[in-house]
């Protein structure tokens, strides 16, 4: 197929899509770092910097994909939906099919979309998507289930007037089962900017990259290593978090700060699902009608769903379309792998003091243990 990559950022729906047999003929992204990304790794496909200002797509794309601003939508953002001002940009997506409807659509973005306002955010959307004469079907999908040691639930939507959408995300399903905590065996990704509400813990794995703060700071994970050691992961192993080579965003350099990498790694879509979702459209399987249950008319929308052309219908699934586990975390991490610093690891050792959560003794120990090999003081606990 030939793609137009809306939101394209790094391309990692391109990369992706690419991987299985399919060509990006535009990409659309207004930053220019992603621009000096996508034009180093696609340089001979055309390229837009302003969906807004895109008057028609070329003509022979019959695939648009679309990881459009979650900023609006995800929980740790603003929460204002569809009608935000980042991530409302998707009704630029559907003004552009209005003027022609292109056969297939790849939608991704967060989770949280399914519950905000009640479920309207995602209601909303396929409720443009049958107006224009499409079938649909989502579902959510974690990263770790395709072979990256990273917690990444992700919505992915297929739209189509040419294919049944369900063979495409609905078809494969191969649960694979999460590792436990197991501190001095596995190594444990954590949030160091939480500690009171959350904690981000993933056990072998990292949490969810991020795109960084609602300010444009970067906000890198943690991980706490077998060896007791408390690590920052590089920008190329984030990268490869996501299944990038290492230095794919290298050229962000050249027109940004390097810390701005850490933001397009953090908004990317993860290649691997990508490359799946790619596949899929070329050999689709028989889907289970099986799996249908009825789809709610008010409150959060089902984790997956599907539209016949006449009815919705609630789907239930896993995450786990493909099952392959990962390389245990601490392995996969090449580095180089510098020290929580002292300010980072005092910040969140003093929240955990005052926080409800629980957390393991080990883990707290070897935090304490760490602030002192860098010379700091450790915080006092607090009177029970």
């Amino acid at each position: 197929m030939y793609i137009a990559g809306l939101f394209a950022g790094i391309g990692g729906f391109e990369r992706g899509m690419g991987l299985a047999g399919h060509h990006a003929e535009l990409l659309c992204d207004v930053l220019p770092q992603s621009k000096a990304v996508l034009s180093a790794h696609f340089p001979d496909t055309e390229y837009s910097a302003d969906i807004c200002r895109l008057s028609d797509l070329p003509g022979r794309v019959d695939l648009v994909t679309a990881g459009f601003p979650c900023q609006d939508l995800s929980q740790a953002g603003r929460t204002a939906g569809l009608q935000g001002e980042r991530s409302g940009l998707i009704s630029e997506v559907f003004r552009l099919l209005r003027r022609r409807k292109v056969p297939t659509v790849v939608v991704e973005n967060v989770p949280f979309m399914l519950q905000l306002s009640k479920g309207e955010a995602m209601r909303a959307i396929v409720d443009e998507f049958e107006a224009l004469g499409y079938r649909w079907a989502y579902r959510v999908v974690d990263t770790f289930s395709f072979g990256l040691p990273q917690r990444r639930e992700r919505v992915i939507l297929v739209a189509s007037t040419a294919l049944d959408p369900a063979e495409v995300v609905l078809a494969d399903e191969n649960p694979l089962e999460r590792p436990t905590t197991s501190i001095g065996l596995l190594a444990h990704g954590f949030y160091w900017t939480e500690g009171l509400g959350g904690l981000g813990w993933a056990v072998d794995a990292v949490p969810t990259l991020k795109n960084g703060s609602t300010i444009g700071i970067p906000s890198p994970p943690a991980v706490f290593m077998t060896d007791g050691s408390i690590v920052k992961p590089s920008i190329q192993d984030a990268e490869a978090l996501q299944g990038f080579p290492r230095g794919w965003t290298e050229e962000a350099e050249t027109v940004a700060r390097p810390s701005s990498r850490w933001g397009l790694v953090g908004s990317a879509v993860s290649v691997p699902v990508a490359q799946w979702i790619g596949e899929r459209l070329l050999d689709p399987l028989r889907y289970e009608p099986e799996r249908d249950h009825e789809f709610p008319t008010v409150g959060s929308c089902p984790r997956a769903a599907r539209f016949d052309g006449k009815k919705r219908f609630s789907v239930r699934i896993s995450t786990d379309p493909i099952g392959r586990r990962p390389l245990p975390l601490a392995e996969f991490l090449k580095g180089p792998l510098d020290p929580l610093s002292l300010k980072a690891a005092t910040g969140f050792l003093s929240r955990t003091r005052r926080s409800k959560l629980r957390f393991e003794n080990a883990f707290i120990e070897a935090l304490e243990q760490h602030i002192v090999e860098l010379g700091g003081e450790v915080p006092p606990k607090l009177a029970a």
